[in-house]
């Protein structure tokens, strides 16, 4: 798993924090000085704090679990959209819909209605439909597509969430914080670092820091993801050939019992013909 280093940190301006004025008092451990009005944060924690939350993720991805990504804030958009869906993880880059995990099995069917509409498409029944209700129609998935579609293979509540400016997306941190699903943040000077479980402190308005920080931790889940499919290609060799499948054991099971009856039957039959013997006698 690869470390970031004190430069590679440096060169893309993640020391850059936000004017004194603005700055939030429980980030006061992650800020190394002041410069100019402006506080520096300190990049050896940094980088200690990137390799605990990529640790962390890379175990998640590991066990076939999913990672939400979100960020709504136009410098982190693309990113999050290309370094996300390498590794096929959802995504959040447009608003985030009210409730969409405390209220799950709501956005669930409005996934539900997006596949819906595709298949009327794919059997010819959206041909049948009037000139209107054509519109209306491609209008709606044209909308869901935007707002939920990156999320389309979430079929159950993500196991973490990894956050772009948390005061920006504070209603996903306070739904996370609701449900217990651990929180993964790129924290800010101006931010409280109290509702994120694990924080990584640097700049979070400079495309270049999101960037570096999404590589890291994206690289660390892929090297996960990869561990996983070589685990699951070598069980099958790791089973005990000589143990019998279940329906063997079933069988060898039922061939015993109907010995054992017919075992009885020789004896009885034969305890009969003593009986009779002696009767003759």
């Amino acid at each position: 798993m690869a470390t970031l280093s004190f430069e590679q940190l440096l060169d893309a301006g993640c020391h850059f924090g936000h004017l004194k004025r603005k700055w939030n008092p429980a980030m006061a451990p992650y800020i190394f000085m002041e410069r100019n009005g402006i506080h520096i944060i300190d990049l050896y924690k940094t980088a200690a704090k990137v390799d605990e939350a990529a640790a962390a993720l890379k175990q998640i991805a590991k066990s076939g679990k999913k990672v939400l990504f979100v960020a709504t804030k136009k410098q982190a958009k693309e990113a999050i959209a290309e370094k996300a869906g390498a590794i096929d993880m959802p995504y959040v880059i447009e608003r985030w819909p009210g409730g969409m995990l405390t209220n799950f099995p709501t956005i669930r069917k409005a996934v539900k209605k997006m596949d819906t509409i595709d298949k009327m498409t794919k059997d010819g029944t959206f041909d049948n439909l009037s000139k209107r209700e054509k519109l209306q129609i491609t209008r709606q998935r044209a909308k869901l597509e935007k707002t939920l579609g990156s999320i389309a293979s979430l079929v159950r509540l993500p196991s973490a969430l990894f956050v772009v400016d948390v005061m920006k997306e504070h209603i996903a941190v306070a739904e996370a914080n609701r449900l217990g699903i651990p929180v993964f943040a790129i924290v800010d000077t101006n931010s409280n670092p109290a509702d994120v479980d694990y924080v990584i402190p640097a700049n979070d308005d400079a495309s270049k820091s999101i960037e570096l920080i999404l590589d890291t931790v994206c690289a660390a889940m892929a090297e996960g993801l990869e561990e996983r499919k070589v685990e699951k290609t070598d069980a099958p060799e790791d089973k005990d050939e000589d143990a019998p499948a279940p329906g063997k054991r079933r069988r060898v099971r039922r061939n015993n019992a109907e010995a054992e009856k017919k075992a009885e039957e020789a004896v009885s039959e034969v305890a009969e013909v003593e009986a009779t013997a002696e009767a003759a006698e």
